[in-house]
């Protein structure tokens, strides 16, 4: 793609925050192993689903991506996961790609639309997000502030609740990645136990 090219879609892609391709827009990510870039959107809070991520003890084959939200939920699926089952089965406004949103496409949601005013957890890799752009910095206590989007504030229509979400990243044969949005809090958790989901959808844009 040349710089002119490259410079007039920059100046259509949709904002952050902006209602988009069956939800909002959520952020950029490149794929590590393709280096395609992929714009994601995030589904309302109406679609938000709870269940197991899977089975605990059990590796699953394909679901290891930090990006690839569809390929992930696609290999959770095919392994007999009934929560990434049901997300490939959302049709919202027409799109029928919507998927449980990979670790790095998850950070992208806490750290766009955060719903509270508490401080950040700081520990770990969270914030730490390689894949986005721009490039994903560690979380301190006052950064990401909450969202400056009023329909994800707490106690707002699209707000994310003050709880752990799923991730589609597999961590180990026992857990899988997940945050918590009132805190960004990301680390694993076993595999078996119920927790939210906020379904997203990706394009690709280059």
């Amino acid at each position: 793609m040349s710089t002119i090219a490259k410079a007039a879609q920059a100046t259509t892609l949709p904002m952050i925050g902006e209602a988009y391709g069956g939800g909002f827009v959520t952020g950029i990510t490149r794929d590590p192993v393709t280096g395609k870039r992929s714009l994601h959107i995030t589904a309302g809070a109406v679609h938000e689903l709870v269940g197991k991520w899977g089975e605990y003890g059990v590796k699953i084959e394909g679901a290891d991506s930090f990006t690839d939200s569809l390929a992930n939920t696609q290999a959770m699926a095919a392994a007999g996961s009934e929560l990434a089952a049901k997300v490939l089965t959302l049709n919202i406004e027409g799109r029928t790609d919507w998927a449980i949103p990979a670790r790095d496409v998850q950070e992208l949601q806490y750290r766009h639309f955060k719903p509270t005013t508490e401080e950040n957890w700081e520990n770990s890799r969270n914030g730490d997000n390689p894949h986005s752009e721009p490039v994903g910095q560690l979380y301190s206590a006052e950064d990401p502030l909450q969202t400056v989007h009023a329909a994800f504030q707490e106690g707002s229509a699209e707000a994310f609740r003050d709880t752990w979400y799923w991730s589609s990243s597999q961590r180990s044969a026992d857990s899988a990645f997940y945050m918590h949005f009132g805190d960004g809090n990301q680390t694993g958790y076993g595999k078996g136990d119920e927790l939210r989901v906020r379904p997203v959808r990706s394009e690709f844009i280059d």
